[in-house]
């Protein structure tokens, strides 16, 4: 089982990573720093990897998933809503590959502001 830490600001939380092509390109990318961007109630980042959708992407995710959005190259943590969404559920801006499930609870992202620094490396 793989670990990153994902730190934003002064927030961070840890995740586990799934056994999919796009968890492997972010393992092997690591460590990286970005700086976040704010969306509705979504936080995301630009990451240095390269992948390509999966058959499983979708727009909708589960509170506590964490997707790679492949059309911005750009690691995405939604945690309520979005100006996409319907309803109260987490939609993001188009379909996304989830590559890893939060170890804590991603509502502790409302705290992070546009421009944050952002590091992401192995737990």
């Amino acid at each position: 089982m793989r670990t990153i830490r994902i730190t934003a600001g002064r927030t961070h939380l840890t995740a586990t990573l799934r056994e999919t092509p796009t968890a492997e390109a972010v393992w092997k990318a690591l460590p990286f720093d970005s700086n976040a961007r704010t969306w509705g109630e979504e936080v995301y980042f630009m990451a240095p990897v390269q992948a390509t959708l999966e058959n499983d992407a979708r727009e909708v995710m589960a509170r506590g998933e964490i997707a790679f959005w492949t059309d911005g190259a750009a690691i995405a943590i939604g945690y309520g809503r979005t100006p996409a969404s319907r309803g109260d559920e987490i939609r993001l801006v188009s379909p996304t590959n989830v590559f890893a499930d939060a170890n804590g609870d991603v509502r502790t992202f409302d705290a992070v502001k546009d421009g944050d620094p952002v590091r992401v490396e192995r737990a």
